[in-house]
């Protein structure tokens, strides 16, 4: 389904969605979806969430998610000081979120922006404070059915950040690993281990972890290739992306990129 029908469907029926978390998280999801981020954010933060087994860091990745491309809108329309306050607020959970920081989680698309936005500002040396930490990490991309790893579409921010501080070596390292990844297991067949108990998605339905699997390899094509800036590739890839799984929120969010 669509996800303008989905968000149809959740507002049509909100006495329910807003007795349940879970359900409260898949709506502010397609708000960010849909680029309504500052609407997303205004839901977030009027709500106390409770933490359940298998929804650990999704409602603090929508909170992360509106702040962050409400920053990068501000820095694109030249506005750094805002972009620079909105970037250092998604970096902090306030306790309404019910949950703080996973341990693998990592910020470097955060720290990328604002690194770019610091040095709009003029603050050299802030500025390359915050490329560095945006440009180490995990090099390795995960598979799709990553929990609590570090979710692979960072490493284009390391590679971006490694680009924009003169370390073009280590970029291209980055931006190649991901196409390779996507290349070498784009037609893997995906199984759920034995001991799977807890995954990180509402699931009513079984689902085709094939072509879930293809979409995300694709995904990572693409990224790989805007990095390269072979912006074309990048768009066809994100919309094989968008052909297997239309709510796709890292194909969705990446392809404005291209705009």
């Amino acid at each position: 389904m669509e996800i303008e029908k989905r968000l149809e469907l959740y507002t049509e029926h909100m006495d329910v969605v807003e007795i349940r978390d879970d359900l409260y998280v898949e709506y502010v999801t397609l708000l960010n979806s849909l680029g309504r981020y500052q609407e997303s954010y205004d839901r977030i933060m009027k709500r106390h969430f409770h933490p359940w087994e298998g929804g650990e860091g999704k409602v603090t990745t929508q909170y992360a998610v509106a702040l962050t491309q409400l920053g990068r809108i501000a820095l694109e329309n030249g506005d750094a000081r805002k972009a620079a306050e909105l970037l250092q607020q998604a970096l902090v959970f306030p306790h309404n979120l019910g949950e703080g920081k996973l341990e693998g989680a990592k910020d470097n698309n955060i720290y990328y922006y604002l690194g770019m936005a610091k040095r709009m500002l003029g603050q050299k040396e802030e500025a390359e404070e915050y490329l560095m930490r945006a440009s180490v990490g995990t090099e390795e991309s995960a598979g799709m059915m990553y929990y609590n790893d570090q979710s692979s579409d960072l490493i284009l921010y390391q590679g971006l950040a490694n680009q924009t501080l003169g370390k073009n070596r280590e970029a291209l390292s980055r931006f190649h690993k991901l196409i390779d990844y996507g290349e070498k297991h784009v037609y893997d067949d995906v199984r759920i281990d034995y001991f799977a108990v807890s995954l990180p998605d509402l699931q009513l339905f079984e689902e085709d972890l094939n072509k879930r699997n293809q979409a995300h390899c694709y995904y990572l094509m693409g990224l790989g290739n805007y990095g390269l800036g072979n912006y074309q590739k990048a768009e066809e890839y994100y919309c094989r992306t968008l052909e297997l799984d239309c709510s796709h929120q890292g194909a969705i969010l990446h392809r404005k990129l291209l705009k």
